[in-house]
């Protein structure tokens, strides 16, 4: 197995075999272990940051909307944006560069598979699939009535997983806007940070982070929570487009592999008709892979000749997108036993 790492204008290039265990780690403890704690989860660190950014630039924003564009509160809202992204960066290069000299320090075979380890413990805190798979179980466990849940259960439960108003919310609605969430944050928080971590290593995955939790708290097209982000949140959610823009299709195209069936041409149709440019398209997908309508009351209707969802769908949806991250481990897998028979030495 070749553990060959290169120097590119200083920094370290991750070898692909140490990003592919890094990732089966990651994965692994994000199976087994869950989320780390609050006081140490990076991801929160970044919610801190973005709270206290979003209540200074909101001090220099006009609070409500107007006609004439709010250019300062843009300009202030993007040279925040860029400041926090150029810190998560620099942390995590600086975090990569260490671990990766660990070979140098340690060894070829016992400081690469350190590298290895480490670098998924960093990686980790990027991803949340098994909290995302939890919290959608929840909602349906809350709207079951044998387990002492009903439509009020639901739609609080539903609450702690989605921004949109839930209070007028019937059971179908609330189940539709749980597997909704569950489509779209397979990409958000799954498949698009490990590409990112693909292709630019820990420092694109933290990056990619970053900009998905800014657009998560200020990328609203309007008034949210009495503050105005018409103008202050724009450049958070044009960032966020695209980062996802590619990730979200290869999440779709990923639920229609393991789901089978899928018309492709459909599938582009459906995914066009949300206002966002990306999370349309694993949603379609779920919404054909199932046979259900997706919807959200005046604003998109994915695979409208569908049927209302049961609880069997949300079951579904979970297994299918299980099948996802089940595909992304095999393909790191493969890569590793690719790797591992294509070359007789490790260094």
């Amino acid at each position: 197995m070749s553990a060959t790492w290169t120097m590119t204008d200083g920094w370290v290039v991750v070898p692909v075999w140490i990003s592919a265990l890094a990732l089966l780690v990651a994965l692994a403890v994000d199976r087994w272990a869950g989320e780390p704690p609050v006081r140490v989860h990076p991801v929160v660190w970044i919610g801190h940051f973005l709270g206290w950014a979003g209540r200074w630039v909101q001090s220099h924003t006009r609070p409500t909307p107007s006609s004439s564009p709010d250019f300062k509160a843009f300009w202030l809202a993007a040279l925040v944006w860029c400041a926090g992204a150029a810190i998560c960066l620099i942390a995590s290069l600086a975090l990569q560069q260490g671990v990766m000299a660990l070979p140098v320090t340690l060894g070829a075979v016992p400081g690469s598979l350190l590298a290895a380890l480490f670098l998924g413990l960093a990686l980790k805190p990027m991803l949340a699939w098994a909290m995302l798979r939890s919290e959608v179980q929840a909602v349906e466990q809350a709207l079951d009535p044998a387990q002492g849940g009903g439509l009020a259960a639901g739609r609080e439960r539903l609450s702690w997983l989605v921004s949109r108003d839930v209070s007028a919310l019937s059971e179908s609605q609330v189940r539709e806007s749980a597997i909704e969430s569950l489509a779209e944050n397979l990409n958000d928080s799954v498949v698009a940070p490990l590409f990112w971590f693909a292709m630019l290593g820990l420092p694109g995955a933290a990056l990619y982070r970053f900009a998905n939790t800014a657009d998560a708290m200020w990328g609203y097209p309007g008034v949210y929570k009495s503050h105005n982000w018409a103008w202050a949140g724009k450049w958070a959610a044009r960032a966020d487009d695209v980062l996802s823009w590619l990730p979200a299709r290869i999440t779709a195209l990923l639920l229609a592999i393991v789901g089978g069936g899928i018309n492709l041409k459909k599938l582009c149709i459906e995914a066009r008709r949300t206002p966002s440019p990306n999370s349309g398209w694993p949603m379609a997908a779920m919404a054909l892979n199932l046979g259900v309508c997706l919807h959200k009351p005046a604003v998109y209707a994915l695979n409208e000749a569908g049927r209302a969802p049961g609880r069997a769908d949300t079951v579904r949806a979970i297994a299918l997108a299980s099948k996802v991250a089940q595909a992304l481990v095999l393909s790191s897998g493969v890569a590793l036993i690719f790797i591992a028979t294509g070359s007789s030495s490790w260094m």
